[in-house]
């Protein structure tokens, strides 16, 4: 055992050191994600190619791209994606997004158009636009000890993937059993996936508290999920904002609600930022902008 793993180190190091020539090195060139049954307004958008909807995962990329925008004046095309008709689950989608869920991010890279970047999963979406399009470390936090700490960095990710693993599937639940299970649906699932999420919101309030950083209660209350102090306004905060904020809907009571008056406070400072404001606003209401609605097989354009 102990040679297999001594064998596989040295084969690895010696790979890991390997210098690249013209004969080793990769591919510079990828096959195209698009079919010949992707719609024309799919292949031919150039630059940035938002396909969303304005669900709670949609919500946080269109704040994102709106807070961005207002930084950097950031440009992207938006296509709402028609959920009612499963167009997402169409073969020319999943050829871009296999799991056939929105939002996806198509990044038609301007060095080599005929092979765009497609970007799956809201997380993974909000973080390859922060490292790719905010240079100067607004929404996330610079892995360099010369700008900052790269603890921050850490933080970062730890709260990312917190929310996504573990508080969003519960919110998730219940949410379907209690507003879209379409029968009758035992207590039991609800009452599970409610006392979850409370749960969850409780770490949220107790970590924007700082009771549990070894001060004795005596330092000021977060404003955001990570930083120094009080924090800093990031995308591990988007993440969990664009669910946390529709918690009146998921049967959540305002007398439970009350439990939680740091992370409620929470959710009012970050829902008080313009961008925020468009990112959930009818911008993308496809009532209100029907043109950016693609929709059934038939007449796609």
């Amino acid at each position: 055992m102990v040679r297999l793993t001594y064998k596989y180190y040295y084969y690895y190091h010696q790979l890991s050191t390997i210098t690249p020539t013209d004969s080793t090195k990769p591919p510079t060139t990828m096959t195209s994600p698009f079919t010949p049954t992707t719609p024309p307004r799919i292949k031919n958008t150039k630059g940035l190619h938002l396909l969303t909807t304005s669900t709670p995962n949609g919500k946080k990329v269109q704040i994102l791209f709106e807070e961005l925008s207002a930084k950097y004046d950031l440009q992207w095309t938006t296509t709402l994606i028609d959920l009612d008709t499963d167009e997402q689950k169409q073969p020319w989608f999943l050829a871009l997004n296999p799991n056939g869920k929105i939002p996806l991010l198509i990044d038609n890279n301007p060095h080599n158009p005929s092979s765009p970047i497609t970007v799956m999963e809201s997380s993974a979406i909000l973080l390859y636009l922060v490292e790719t399009y905010d240079p100067d470390h607004h929404f996330h936090f610079s892995s360099s000890s010369s700008t900052s700490s790269p603890v921050y960095k850490s933080q970062l990710l730890q709260w990312l993937f917190f929310w996504s693993a573990s508080g969003q599937p519960q919110q998730a639940g219940l949410n379907h059993f209690k507003r879209f299970a379409g029968v009758v649906v035992d207590s039991y699932a609800i009452e599970k996936f409610k006392t979850e999420t409370l749960r969850i919101y409780n770490v949220l309030e107790m970590h924007l508290s700082n009771r549990l950083t070894g001060d004795d209660g005596g330092g000021e209350a977060r404003e955001y999920l990570v930083g120094e102090g009080r924090g800093k306004y990031s995308i591990a905060d988007i993440n969990a904002y664009a669910w946390i904020r529709a918690w009146k809907r998921m049967t959540i009571s305002e007398e439970e609600m009350g439990r939680f008056p740091l992370l409620r406070r929470w959710v009012e400072r970050i829902e008080e930022r313009p961008a925020v404001r468009r990112g959930v606003g009818e911008g993308y209401d496809e009532e209100v902008h029907p043109e950016l609605l693609l929709t059934s097989s038939t007449g796609r354009s």
